[in-house]
């Protein structure tokens, strides 16, 4: 009776009767419990249904009645994946490539399963037992390049990705894949060559226009910047998944644009759960648990201006944890700044969930994300609500646009109370500035001379050490002015690549200017790098996004910046450090009058000099630099945060009381 019922089953399961199929199935296992073809087709019928808990538990029984079925085992792994449960899929594909060991699919799932626990060893060597059992699997090939990538091996990566493209010309993950890595070797040009080709295959394609445009940013060309900003835009504005939000802040000085572009990256990418971790439970710590996120604990720009704050916090009052969701780069930085936390959590190899997780158990008070949607950011940690208050604090200037980040730091300059409304993020605004800075940063003393540096023995030199991506034809024109009206002048920028060189030169001539007054300077130690900032006379800001760590790096190198204040956060973070040098006198309101100081600073000397003297007086009295204030300050905004939240009030806008000088 049950191989009666077993077979009309499966005679309405191929024929696409799921319903009644599960019927029979179950009709067939009260008979007998333990038949094996009736717990893996229901089992299988529930996957096909999306029930993945119902599915892994039927197919466990299964195998349990028959071991040595590969493919039982292989869609119980699967099922599994589907249920993050990635440590158990493993064992199902182990076992189903036991009993197989030709088993493509069940390779091909094993591999991920490794790749997102981050296993990359072990994933690597199950995509080649792949592609030597199936050299032509494209598929194969480009999840290679995705581990080899993971691993930084970016010239191995694009050969895997290119393998793949061979293979498949028609698979756009795999372009997608080898722009990603041509990124990563500087190869920009050929990065944007990669994505033209996805847009061929896919114009729909998520982020694949305002990737196109940040790699043609990268190498400064410019010659459908105001097409395509205007159709990302409108893209934007109609809900599209168009651009990245750390991308599309490099451009748009549309607050509303911006806060649009943030939440259609939240709900498709970080949605809130459904199941937070933190569910209002009242902690009571003798000190605060603060918890920092990152992936930038190592050399690099945020990491140079928050350390001075991670090592004055008051330890009697504060408990501090890191959360580095990279690895460690061998610098002196990251050893520094593990030296500054009470506790330092390794997390690159875990997942969000096993994060959030760990810091539910830690009960953090107030977890502090310093990456909003940077390189590396992993939102999806604070999605969960690991903890009672979440902070969108000084990685990302604007708004993150996620319901569960309920405060972002600033100050009245970055974000005016009129602002507010572009924010979903209650504004903390600090006294001073929100940029922290460090003041034990190291200037080497010998300072270079012009010729060490290529720089002309005479000259005005005007300099801009932004990434290249930051400059826009509005601001290169005004620059490009400045250089015709001052004889001898020079301009002085960071070295990126040899396609920005390339086509800034040919920018220049374009507008009647020789290339050659064009100075790139090669990349260096910071301390050295701060050093030659003594040569410059000038630093003038891009917009609409503007310097932020390059413009602390200036101020406490001596070289006065101008700037132009912006619309956004992005454009206004020059404005706010020089309010806290005070010397607000180098602040502008347009590109006319930022023009006209400049030109003005350029042909007197006497009134520069006397910038520079206020400056350099200012740098160890005045608040920008005073890493031990900016610290207590920002302790006080973590106090009101987490009071707020003890008394059970729901967060708000607050301002941060400034302690007495």
């Amino acid at each position: 009776m049950s191989e009666f019922l077993l077979q009309n089953a499966q005679r309405l399961h191929q024929a696409g009767n799921l319903k009644e199929a599960a019927r029979l199935y179950g009709e067939a296992l009260k008979l007998n419990p333990r038949q094996f073809e009736a717990l893996y087709a229901l089992g299988y019928l529930h996957f096909q249904s999306a029930q993945f808990g119902e599915a892994e538990r039927l197919i466990g029984e299964a195998v349990q009645v028959n071991p040595r079925s590969a493919e039982a085992h292989f869609i119980r792994g699967c099922a599994l994946q589907r249920l993050n449960r990635n440590e158990d899929a493993l064992d199902s594909f182990d076992r189903a490539v036991a009993n197989k060991p030709d088993f493509v699919e069940a390779l091909i799932n094993r591999g991920a399963a490794h790749m997102a626990l981050k296993h990359n060893a072990e994933a690597l060597k199950d995509f080649d037992a792949l592609i030597a059992v199936n050299p032509a699997n494209a598929g194969a090939w480009n999840n290679r390049g995705c581990i080899l990538q993971n691993m930084n091996r970016y010239e191995e990566a694009l050969s895997c990705f290119e393998k793949a493209s061979s293979l498949s010309p028609d698979f756009v993950a795999a372009f997608v894949n080898q722009a990603a890595a041509l990124a990563a070797l500087k190869r920009y040009e050929e990065a944007a060559s990669a994505y033209e080709k996805v847009l061929g295959i896919n114009p729909e394609m998520g982020y694949v226009r305002g990737n196109l445009l940040l790699y043609r940013l990268q190498c400064c060309d410019w010659r459908t910047l105001g097409k395509d900003r205007d159709r990302i835009a409108k893209d934007v504005r109609a809900g599209k998944r168009v651009i990245q939000p750390f991308i599309f802040v490099t451009l748009s000085d549309s607050l509303a644009d911006q806060l649009q572009c943030a939440r259609i990256a939240i709900s498709h990418e970080w949605p809130p759960s459904p199941t937070p971790l933190w569910r209002g439970e009242r902690y009571r710590h003798e000190k605060t648990r603060v918890a920092y996120i990152s992936a930038d604990f190592r050399e690099h720009a945020v990491a140079r201006l928050v350390a001075g704050l991670f090592e004055h916090h008051d330890k009697s009052r504060f408990e501090t944890v890191a959360v580095s969701l990279v690895k460690d780069d061998g610098s002196e930085m990251r050893a520094r700044i593990r030296g500054a936390f009470d506790r330092f959590i390794d997390a690159e190899s875990k997942t969000d969930g096993e994060v959030a997780e760990q810091l539910r158990q830690m009960e953090i008070d107030v977890a502090v994300d310093l990456m909003g949607f940077t390189a590396g950011c992993r939102p999806g940690i604070l999605s969960v609500r690991p903890a009672p208050v979440q902070a969108n604090f000084l990685g990302y200037p604007g708004t993150m646009g996620a319901s569960y980040v309920d405060y972002i730091v600033a100050d009245r300059i970055v974000l005016p109370d009129e602002h507010r409304p572009y924010y979903t993020e209650n504004v903390v605004t600090l006294p001073d500035t929100y940029q922290c800075n460090d003041s034990r940063r190291r200037i080497s003393e010998r300072t270079p001379s012009r010729a060490d540096a290529g720089l002309p023995k005479r000259g005005f030199i005007f300099c801009c050490f932004n990434n290249c991506n930051k400059i826009t034809p509005d601001i290169f024109d005004v620059w490009m002015r400045l250089l015709r009206a001052v004889e001898g002048s020079v301009l002085w920028l960071l070295e990126s690549n040899q396609e920005a060189t390339r086509n800034l030169r040919r920018e220049a001539g374009e507008r009647s200017v020789d290339g050659n007054r064009l100075i790139f300077a090669p990349r260096m130690e910071l301390a050295d790098h701060l050093a030659r900032h003594r040569l410059a006379d000038l630093f003038l800001d891009t917009l609409p996004y503007g310097a932020h760590t390059t413009t602390s790096d200036a101020l406490w190198a001596g070289l006065p910046v101008l700037t132009c204040m912006g619309s956004t956060f992005a454009g206004r973070v020059a404005a706010s450090l020089l309010h806290a040098a005070d010397v607000t006198e180098l602040i502008t309101n347009s590109l006319g009058a930022y023009e006209a100081l400049a030109l003005n600073l350029a042909r007197d000397e006497s009134a520069l000099k006397i910038i520079r003297t206020k400056l350099a007086a200012n740098r160890d009295r005045k608040p920008l630099f005073d890493t031990a204030r900016f610290t207590r300050h920002f302790e006080s905004a973590l106090t009101t945060m987490l009071e707020r939240q003890h008394r059970g009030e729901p967060p708000a806008h607050f301002a941060v009381d400034p302690i007495s000088s």
